[in-house]
């Protein structure tokens, strides 16, 4: 079965470390597996800048083209983020908006999406991380545009292999389910991956915060 899993989340919250871990279960499993790395930090990386506004539509189309192309040749892609982060911080930083559809609209493309919980300790990369007091805004920003477009997620919390058991569970409830109630349902607290509520992890975050 074919399958297209993205991840989402906010700097520092383990999306490369949990899309590594979920390509080498898969892979482990027999399956053609391809992870689709981040454009944006690549972009950054060899720009050593960040993407001025005329520049944030065709990464974000770079991005898509790679699972488009990874699709083709592979049972599972791993989306280590999708076009929906570049869109979240054009909208941040330059109070542009206007990638949101076309991000959105990719996003129904996939059949797992998660969102990556805020649980990690912030570490900085040496390139072109904010810093700590960006992941919350961030993070509510996602969950925003997902819950504005019904967009269906899990919440991905814990750390090493719990964290990979949480996804793991996570993507077998979501894919367990029949398409059309997958593509109408909303996330909801009773079905996330942590098992501990998720409203009262994330309140709990909000409340060490202030």
């Amino acid at each position: 079965m074919k399958r297209r899993i993205a991840l989402l989340g906010a700097e520092s919250t383990g999306k490369t470390q949990l899309s590594l871990a979920l390509r080498d279960h898969f892979l482990a499993s027999g399956e053609r597996v391809e992870l689709v790395a981040e454009v944006l930090r690549e972009w950054c990386a060899r720009e050593g800048r960040t993407p001025r506004p005329e520049e944030q539509m065709p990464i974000a189309q770079a991005q898509e083209r790679r699972v488009d192309e990874a699709s083709a040749r592979a049972d599972v892609v791993i989306a280590d983020t999708t076009s929906v982060m570049v869109a979240i911080y054009s909208a941040m930083l330059f109070k542009d908006g206007t990638l949101y559809r076309f991000a959105l609209d990719r996003l129904r493309t996939y059949d797992v999406v998660l969102l990556t919980g805020l649980d990690l300790p912030w570490v900085a990369d040496g390139l072109f991380r904010d810093g700590p007091s960006v992941r919350e805004p961030v993070d509510a920003m996602v969950r925003a545009a997902l819950a504005d477009a019904a967009v269906p997620y899990r919440v991905v919390y814990g750390s090493g292999a719990q964290r990979l058991a949480n996804a793991l569970a996570a993507i077998d409830a979501t894919l367990a389910e029949p398409l059309p109630e997958r593509n109408n349902r909303a996330w909801n607290c009773e079905k996330c991956s942590d098992p501990e509520c998720e409203h009262r992890l994330f309140r709990d975050l909000i409340e060490r915060r202030n």
